[in-house]
């Protein structure tokens, strides 16, 4: 016996997902399938679920390094800083630090 499952989803979402599971030689039907075999497989979902942030101190080339810090000199004789106690609170506030 086959159970059915209804889920309602925006139109512009399920036509982008027809659209790239058609792409990758499937439907959504079976994408769907497949999502919910490798759920029960792994015990959860197949993949790491996460709130993504960009962090802007994550490492960086010398070159844009340089740039920044060019446009941080600017900014700065332009009297647009903030203290280094400032940046630490914020810094901790954003990333949990």
């Amino acid at each position: 016996m086959a159970s059915t499952i209804q889920v309602r989803v925006d139109d512009e979402l399920k036509k982008k997902s027809d659209r790239l599971f058609k792409d990758l030689g499937t439907d959504t039907t079976s994408a769907i399938r497949m999502f919910l075999t490798q759920a029960v497989a792994n015990n959860g979902f197949p993949f790491e679920i996460k709130r993504v942030q960009k962090n802007p101190y994550a490492p960086m080339s010398e070159e844009l390094l340089l740039e920044k810090l060019e446009r941080s000199r600017n900014a700065a004789t332009q009297g647009n800083y903030k203290s280094a106690e400032e940046t630490a609170s914020d810094m901790r506030e954003k990333y949990g630090l």
